[in-house]
């Protein structure tokens, strides 16, 4: 059995966000409609769930760096990400993004529309027929639907992938506390272990885990190639 991973100290996760700020100072610029979104998203009521400013930048050199023209995503949320990885498509480029959330949709819409963003649609619908609402329980669903989907040499990023160091942590059965963000369920640290139990036999996929520590804490996200 694996040792128990400790709480992260405040202080080291007030660092992190500090290092986050102090990079995306230099390499994130100021884009109205993006702040815009995270603003609306808080006066809709929304939780801040949002990927930090570095990742969907991250996200939008993605798109840019392999010339992708359609980007699928799993969880519109607000459309922060979703407004991100828009502005790395071409002019004929589309964007998909699958939310279960009338209201989340709702807020979504209006954000890409404040940003500008035409090349984006907003699905709503239930997460099994439409591959919408990313609970990390589904997780093995949705990558084999992304993998069908996708095309050879395509990439496919699964978020949440870390979560402060709870999927490694096999002692691990109860909720966090003293966190910034916390997840739902155990099931969704149980949903991340069958896939990448899965990803281990996989031989249609290349797959790593890449950890982060940013704004939002200790988390990562999957990234895989679909051979």
């Amino acid at each position: 059995m694996a040792p128990t991973i400790v709480e992260i100290p405040r202080e080291v996760l007030e660092t992190f966000a500090k290092s986050d700020q102090y990079h995306s100072s230099f390499l994130v610029r100021p884009d109205e409609g993006l702040e815009h979104a995270l603003e609306h998203d808080v006066e809709s009521g929304l939780p801040g769930f949002s990927v930090s400013a570095s990742q969907g930048k991250f996200l939008k050199l993605l798109a840019v760096a392999i010339g992708a023209k359609r980007v699928l995503e799993v969880g519109t949320f607000g459309g922060y990400s979703a407004i991100w990885m828009s502005q790395g498509l071409p002019e004929d480029g589309e964007l998909i993004t699958l939310e279960i959330s009338e209201v989340n949709a709702k807020v979504a819409r209006e954000n890409l529309a404040r940003a500008g963003i035409r090349n984006a649609r907003v699905v709503v619908g239930d997460a099994k027929e439409t591959l919408a609402n990313a609970d990390k329980e589904s997780y093995p669903t949705y990558f084999l639907e992304a993998k069908r989907l996708v095309r050879k040499r395509g990439i496919i990023i699964v978020d949440n992938f870390v979560q402060f160091g709870r999927v490694a942590d096999e002692n691990f059965c109860r909720p966090p506390t003293n966190r910034q963000f916390e997840y739902r369920t155990d099931s969704t640290v149980g949903g991340v272990r069958t896939l990448l139990r899965m990803l281990k036999e996989d031989k249609e996929v290349e797959a790593t885990t890449m950890a982060v520590a940013d704004m939002k804490g200790y988390d990562g996200f999957l990234y895989a190639i679909k051979l």
